[in-house]
């Protein structure tokens, strides 16, 4: 990306036309009433959401073109099914069929394998949920859906789950100006006692040149295997803090060795 232009799969996003609100809904009226020219119109004017979406995706899946492709046909499939006479946006109703179009072209893709009977639920809970969104212009929930396909609601939660796409350790939850916050921090360890730390590297002398928040921090970090949302709790500071005094010890600490 250079210039505010964007080339994917040939298409330089800074030649697709814009429309206004009503353009839009004069196009959308002629499309339902079969004019092509006027579908693919409106395809074109709103390949933006499919852009939109792709930043969500384009960091972790170097695949942009096909994903750009795949959002394209939730695009396309959001055109076909928009209900006229329901009051909602068309992006509205758009981006949530562009982002399941392509969280399922990632789903089969994936090197993680799942059960062909677990698929088949996920499927079918994902086809109620575009029905369920269609029939009522916004996202429902894990009973609805339960409701709708007549399984209980453990069936589906864990029929999703176990499509879900995966997630590093690495992927920040939280960013703060120069403090990001990854998963990585919000996860304990139940394996990091006192014992075993200050015998493997020997902290006493560093640790005794920490300040008292910052020991108290490293402490329930490191000794007693704590979220940094959980020490911000106890301590009553907030995780971006947390996040920084963190950094500031391990940071002398290194500096001790």
């Amino acid at each position: 990306m250079g210039n505010n232009k964007v080339v994917i799969t040939g298409v330089d996003t800074n030649s697709l036309p814009k429309l206004s609100g009503k353009e839009q809904a004069e196009l959308m009226i002629k499309l339902k009433a079969g004019d092509k020219d006027a579908r693919e119109k409106f395809a074109v004017c709103n390949m933006r959401l499919v852009l939109s979406v792709l930043q969500r995706f384009r960091s972790r899946y170097n695949c942009t073109d096909d994903i750009f492709q795949v959002g394209c046909v939730g695009l396309m499939k959001a055109i076909d099914n928009f209900d006229i006479n329901q009051n909602v946006k068309f992006s509205t109703y758009a981006v949530p069929m562009i982002i399941g179009e392509i969280k399922r072209f990632l789903r089969d893709n994936s090197s993680v394998r799942v059960s062909r009977s677990l698929r088949d639920t996920a499927y079918k809970v994902l086809k109620a949920r575009e029905e369920l969104i269609k029939d009522n212009a916004e996202e429902p929930s894990v009973d609805m859906v339960a409701e709708y396909l007549s399984i209980p609601v453990s069936e589906v939660a864990i029929a999703l789950e176990a499509i879900s796409e995966p997630m590093s350790l690495c992927d920040p939850v939280y960013n703060d100006g120069d403090d990001t916050i990854y998963l990585i921090d919000q996860v304990s360890d139940s394996m990091d006692n006192e014992d075993r730390w200050v015998e493997r590297l020997n902290l006493k002398d560093s640790l005794s040149k920490l300040d008292d928040r910052e020991k108290e921090i490293v402490k329930l970090r490191y000794f007693e295997g704590k979220t940094q949302m959980e020490v911000s709790e106890e301590i009553g500071i907030s995780q971006a803090q947390v996040s920084r005094l963190e950094k500031n010890a391990i940071k002398e600490i290194k500096k001790a060795f």
